[in-house]
């Protein structure tokens, strides 16, 4: 009687420890005791389907502390609607803790389509999220010129600082961007500003001896090799406060006839003359084809991982660069709401891989870092 006296008290016990360290919800498994881990403000709680395989993680507890207030903007005309959504997508789905608002400047015939999709997904994550459309604006005065420069709207990044008049700074990015990290990664870098500082770059080449500035420009640039404005964070108090807009003007007059880049070399004359007013932050903030399509040259990014992808080019949607456009597609087809883990990260995996014969996709791990670093792979169960 003893033995079946100490089986039952056992298995008395069993029961209990399952009720209390394991609690249903919504066909997983939650752990409760052992899985709870503290992630700056926030604690997260690891969600266990039955074969012990991690698959989402949720939040609770969340800190009384207001979160930081993320700007996002961009500017968008002709086709390139669908290619902001998705950029858009990657922001939302990666942004922790911020209270993200996205601010789209846009042509009149465009705004429909964001307010109708954008809605939509405030709706789906609980208003985690705002956003607002502004119209494209340009001065009175060569103003078709501006609009027309390199491509339609590119130049509307220019002049920011008196269209949002209202704004104090801004996380900009041109519609081909991915965010593989939370956008306040990239906002982070405005506390390590100086107090000359008005905005954050990214270099144009890593190597030399394939850059585009130090072999090709024939007008004044930044640094030794120029710099890319395709993820620019913008101080606009200090940039008004600096008079950045009364530059413009002379420098298209002076530089047209010699300008490749259009408004990005502007941004570079404005620099080179002004190097203490720019602040740099590595490649891995500005990732491009560039960077692996020879040799793999940014080093930021072998170590942390690709912090925001850059399709310049069209890389997100030809066959030049396969790996680029495996990671748009991942995004591209994952639904809002649904589990990050496996409908996100894991069809980005199964792409990349299939894009090893590649310069890029050889190392296509640098794409998967940052991503599998938030949705916390270390701690999955094999």
């Amino acid at each position: 009687m003893k033995l079946v006296y100490r089986i039952a008290v056992f298995s008395l016990l069993l029961i209990i420890t399952y009720i209390i360290v394991f609690k249903s919800d919504h066909g997983y498994l939650k752990i409760v005791l052992n899985m709870t881990i503290k992630d700056g403000e926030t604690k997260r709680v690891y969600l266990v389907d039955k074969s012990f395989k991690k698959t989402v993680v949720d939040t609770y507890g969340q800190s009384n502390k207001p979160k930081r207030e993320v700007v996002l903007t961009v500017v968008v005309c002709g086709d390139r609607v669908q290619e902001t959504l998705v950029m858009i997508k990657s922001a939302v789905v990666l942004s922790q803790d911020s209270r993200l608002r996205v601010i789209i400047l846009a042509e009149k015939s465009l705004v429909q389509d964001f307010v109708e999709k954008l809605t939509e997904w405030t709706n789906i994550l609980n208003g985690s999220f705002t956003f607002e459309t502004r119209p494209v604006s340009f001065p009175k005065k060569g103003g078709e010129e501006w609009r027309k420069l390199f491509r339609p709207c590119a130049s509307q990044r220019l002049f920011l600082p008196s269209v949002l008049v209202d704004v104090d700074s801004i996380l900009y990015v041109d519609t081909d961007v991915l965010f593989l990290s939370p956008p306040e990664t990239v906002w982070k870098h405005f506390d390590r500003m100086n107090s000359t500082q008005l905005a954050a770059l990214a270099p144009e080449h890593e190597d030399p001896n394939t850059g585009w500035y130090n072999r090709f420009a024939r007008h004044p640039y930044y640094g030794k090799l120029g710099v890319n404005s395709g993820v620019m964070l913008m101080n606009l108090t200090r940039m008004r406060d600096f008079g950045w807009e009364k530059y413009l003007a002379p420098i298209l007059k002076e530089y047209k006839l010699k300008m490749t880049w259009g408004d990005q070399d502007i941004i570079n004359i404005i620099f080179h003359y002004h190097p203490e007013s720019l602040y740099t932050y590595d490649c891995s903030y500005n990732y491009r084809s560039d960077h692996c399509m020879y040799t793999s040259v940014c080093k930021p990014a072998h170590t942390e991982g690709v912090k925001v992808l850059h399709g310049s080019r069209g890389t997100f949607h030809n066959e030049r660069q396969p790996a680029f456009r495996a990671v748009f597609q991942a995004f591209q087809e994952y639904q809002l709401g649904n589990d990050i883990y496996q409908y996100l990260f894991l069809p980005m995996e199964t792409y990349l891989k299939q894009t090893s014969s590649s310069n890029c996709g050889k190392v296509h791990n640098i794409f998967l870092k940052q991503v599998k670093e938030f949705v916390g792979d270390g701690d999955y169960f094999s």
